[in-house]
This record gives C-alpha cells, structure tokens and sequence, in this order.
C-alpha cells in the first residue's frame, strides 16, 4: 500500500488546524490517486465517526463504494479504524488509519475548507496516494481544479494517476445507503 519512506520531496505537511468534531460526518470520494482498492471505484463515500471513550482507536471510518460502475456494480465496504495524532485529539490534521491489521497508514489532512468543512483534501507522505472530498457527490470544476492546483504547487505532487471518482445517484440508491440528508434531490439522476 506504499512506502513512506524517504524521498526527495519535502515532508507533507497537515493542516495545523482541524477540528475533529467539525470532520466527523460523510464525506464524498470526488478525487483520488488510487490504493489498489480503489482503481475501478464509483460512488465512493466515507463516514466519520469520533470514538472519544475508546481505548482502542479514535476514529471509526465506514467506507463504502460500488467495484466498477456506479450502482450496478457489486457494493463494497471496508470498515476502517483511526487514530489522532499529537496531544490535542480534537484538533490535529495528523491521523493514522487502519484499513485492516496491523497496517497502520499515515493519514494527513492537507487541506480543509476551515470555514465551513465543506471539502478536504488527504495526502499520503510519498505522495502515492491522495484523497479529494466533498460533503456532497457534486464538487464544482473551479474547487475541484483548485484543488488540483495546490496538490501541484503547494503539496508538490504527480497527478498522474489521480482519477474523478463517478458520483451518480438514483433516489432509491440514496435510500438504500442511507444519504436522504447528504444527496439533495438536485444531484439525482433525473431519468431514474
């Protein structure tokens, strides 16, 4: 799933603001530079749940994707668990992720819409891999590109690789995953 290890890049730096009860909630997948889990992956969509009693791990991350195509494809899910790192848990942009054990992967928080928490974006350390999210399935092209834009200039990555993430939603697979808050009815298919 990668190498962390060194590079002739500066280190990735996280965000030195984020509220983690502000994160918490769905996030859309809208961007991604694949894992190997996610190289065909459509209408991707991550929740975040803080675990602020536990002993075990912090975070619990539900995610859930169709394999290919969206809807029609098989849905998958891959249930991961959290960490927050630093001394201050509810604001660190510094995380480590479980997608099963013992891989513990570096989970940093690049950027955040710190205003509204409307969009994220997640860098991996060698730059591998990297995550665009959105409170909805819909990013519009000028944040997307933006977005993009800093991933190049500001977190010196390759984009090569880094693939739009098919979000298409019919109202009865809105119900069926649970999103009637997350999906207004504006972003369904309209012949569906």
């Amino acid at each position: 799933m990668g190498n962390s290890g060194s590079s002739s890049l500066p280190p990735l730096q996280a965000v030195s603001n984020c509220d983690t009860a502000r994160f918490m909630g769905t996030w859309f997948v809208i961007g991604v530079k694949p894992t190997a889990f996610e190289t065909t992956c459509s209408n991707a969509v991550e929740r975040y749940s803080w675990l602020q009693d536990s002993k075990k791990n912090d975070i619990k991350i539900d995610f859930q994707y169709n394999n290919k195509d969206p809807i029609v494809s098989p849905l998958k899910s891959m249930p991961q668990k959290g960490w927050i790192q630093g001394d201050d848990k509810s604001n660190s942009g510094l995380w480590k992720v479980s997608p099963f054990p013992p891989i513990k992967m570096p989970y940093l928080i690049i950027e955040v819409d710190d205003t509204n928490y409307d969009y994220c974006v997640i860098g991996y350390p060698n730059r591998a891999y990297c995550w665009i999210m959105s409170r909805t399935p819909q990013m519009k092209d000028e944040l997307y590109e933006e977005l993009t834009k800093r991933l190049q200039e500001k977190h010196q990555y390759d984009l090569k690789g880094l693939r739009r993430v098919p979000q298409q939603w019919t109202k009865d697979e809105r119900t069926k995953r649970g999103l009637e808050k997350e999906i207004p009815d504006q972003m369904l298919l309209t012949n569906q």
